[in-house]
């Protein structure tokens, strides 16, 4: 669809979308690298972006703060209850500029181009959500939330810094990090979020609307058989732990076709790793997503009985342990109504389709409902500088947030 055949609210949006993309070519430069963009946690250019984003809050009319967690808040209070809208400002390293700052940023767009809207309205850039520093996702947003798990003062980064001296340092304080949960009446919470998939582009939509985000489950799996040297011990006789975790991979891929989940290998390591030594060990990491997490524990259960007849024929032994459980979260369904509306009266089919990757909108499900709009981007790539979207996407985004927010205020 060219430029000039978008609908009027979508043109109408198309300088805003310039503008919002500018402000995310600013935040790319808030980095801790010359060479790409890396903006970690309670780090000087978290520091920096709240600083950055607080001022636009600001001049959108907003009043800006940085909570006890350390997320950018901007809050227009009416007296209504609080509609809640946003994303994270951190990235990978390494990153591209949108991925999560996009949302931040439409939400503030909003903020300035609803002035009179008779919810209050609250916009955050949650400071962490990538998990780089720390090791675990979503700190902010389920600080702000309110299930702060205290174990994580004492999580130490790569140079032994805990987070609660990082905190500290950042002018906040462990002690406090229970007040960063609102205490008003909440109406919901918004994410717009480029797709990180090509569901969309495939399709040549701009936007859809998100049912729900995936759960997900992690794992370390071990496979043990006997060392042995390359050439001396015949095939028919070999326990071959590489072998095995060949065949245990195999049978992944196979059952999530079969139940209709995702399951991925992302790491595998043999030892004792040398080119002329028969593998004794293999380990290797499984992550296991599904919107329905029934389906994920059905794979899990029955992969499991299936490698271990496979493992018990060929003489191995196999290990499994769980390193990361998170529970799907369906988005709440007057929230992908208002969203499905605001895209059909735009003029375009308003599709549904659920997220793989986690997002901050679980975390905040926790405080109160969901829902999230998913704009395309190219070739579904994220996480990557190559990461881009275009103008216009950027206005169907802002177009469709905009009549979003209008549908609930409205109800």
């Amino acid at each position: 669809m060219a430029t000039n055949d978008v609908p009027a609210a979508v043109a109408a949006q198309l300088d805003a979308a310039r503008r919002v993309m500018q402000q995310a070519d600013t935040l790319a430069a808030l980095s801790a690298s010359p060479d790409h963009i890396e903006r970690c946690y309670l780090t000087e250019q978290h520091a920096q972006a709240n600083q950055q984003v607080g001022q636009w809050m600001q001049d959108a009319g907003l009043t800006s703060h940085t909570d006890a967690v350390g997320n950018i808040v901007g809050v227009r209070d009416t007296g209504a209850p609080t509609l809640i809208i946003g994303s994270h400002l951190d990235t990978i390293p390494n990153a591209g500029r949108y991925d999560g700052i996009l949302g931040v940023l439409c939400g503030v767009e909003m903020a300035a181009q609803l002035p009179d809207l008779p919810l209050s309205l609250e916009i955050i850039g949650f400071g962490e959500e990538e998990g780089v520093r720390f090791g675990t996702t979503l700190i902010c947003s389920r600080g702000r939330a309110g299930i702060w798990d205290p174990a994580w003062a004492d999580i130490e980064d790569a140079d032994g810094v805990t987070v609660a001296s990082a905190m500290q340092h950042f002018g906040l304080t462990v002690a406090d990090v229970g007040s960063a949960r609102p205490n008003k009446k909440i109406a919901g919470f918004l994410e717009l979020h480029i797709e990180q998939g090509p569901v969309l582009e495939d399709l040549g939509l701009p936007v859809g609307v998100v049912t729900g985000i995936a759960g997900a489950k992690r794992f370390s799996a071990s496979v043990t058989g006997q060392a042995g040297h390359a050439g001396t011990v015949p095939m028919n006789l070999r326990r071959d732990a590489v072998v095995g975790s060949a065949e245990c991979i195999r049978l992944a891929t196979e059952l999530a076709v079969e139940l209709n989940v995702v399951a991925t290998v992302g790491r595998i390591e043999a030892s004792p790793g040398a080119v002329n030594v028969i593998a004794g060990q293999a380990t290797f990491s499984l992550d296991v997503r599904s919107i329905d997490d029934q389906a994920v524990d059905r794979f899990v259960d029955e992969w499991q009985r299936r490698v271990q007849q496979a493992m018990q024929a060929q003489g191995l032994t196999f290990e499994l342990s769980m390193t990361h459980n998170a529970q799907a979260v369906q988005c709440a369904p007057h929230l992908q109504q208002a969203v499905a509306a605001a895209i059909s009266e735009l003029g375009i089919e308003a599709y549904h389709l659920p997220s793989g990757a986690g997002h901050d909108a679980m975390a905040m499900a926790h405080l109160t409902d969901v829902g999230m709009i998913f704009m395309r981007c190219k070739d579904g790539l994220s996480h990557h500088p190559d990461e881009s979207v275009t103008v216009t996407d950027v206005a169907w985004g802002l177009a469709t947030l905009k009549g979003s927010i209008e549908n609930l205020a409205r109800n």
